[in-house]
């Protein structure tokens, strides 16, 4: 790597946006890769440098670059959750499909998370699948369940979900619904919402 790569992942992961400009006018490659095939957006968007990437997104990064460990710009705002970043990003054209190590798209692992914020604005201004399935058997609905605290931001997130056409009764890779879930982890407020949606029938 030369040396002016170096600089600018160095400067990105700082967050240091002067230093990140001089770099890419000085010649650096915007999508310079590290040792583990991080690019200089990827550093920017993990550090949660919003200036620093709008930057290099102006400077034609590709948001989809995906590291070793199929970690993405992109798919990095669903694990961060910052609603900046996911603004920074779409002008740059991300792949709404684009996959992460397990299977997941970006509003998977925000479901998961709680990232009530994010996924009410990826949910109101992208059509990204809402019943996307990944390689555990689980869609956005069914993480959020499964591996959520069943608190007030998990329920919100179901009922955004919900709203924005998840099928409640999809069930996992093992034939279990979110409801069945949701009941076996004692989420009462989260079960009601599913059999809500279900118009009173129980998505079994």
């Amino acid at each position: 790597m030369n040396a002016l790569d170096q600089q600018l992942l160095d400067a990105a992961r700082a967050g240091d946006t002067d230093a990140v400009r001089t770099a890419v006018e000085g010649g650096a490659r915007v999508d310079a890769r590290d040792e583990e095939l991080r690019t200089p957006l990827l550093l920017a968007v993990h550090g949660g440098h919003v200036e620093t990437a709008r930057l290099l997104v102006d400077a034609g990064a590709d948001p989809d670059a995906q590291d070793s460990r199929e970690e993405s710009p992109w798919l990095a705002t669903g694990v961060t959750g910052s609603v900046a970043m996911l603004h920074v990003l779409l002008p740059a054209g991300p792949d709404l499909k684009l996959r992460n190590r397990f299977g997941g798209i970006a509003l998977i692992p925000a479901s998961e998370r709680g990232h009530v914020a994010y996924v009410r604005e990826l949910l109101r201004i992208t059509d990204i699948d809402v019943d996307h399935v990944n390689r555990l058997g689980w869609t956005a609905l069914l993480e959020a369940v499964i591996l959520g605290d069943g608190g007030r931001a998990h329920q919100e997130i179901v009922e955004l979900l919900l709203a924005a056409g998840a099928t409640p009764g999809l069930p996992d890779g093992d034939g279990v619904t979110a409801l069945a879930h949701a009941e076996r982890r004692g989420f009462a407020e989260i079960a009601a919402l599913l059999r809500g949606a279900s118009g009173g029938r129980d998505p079994r």
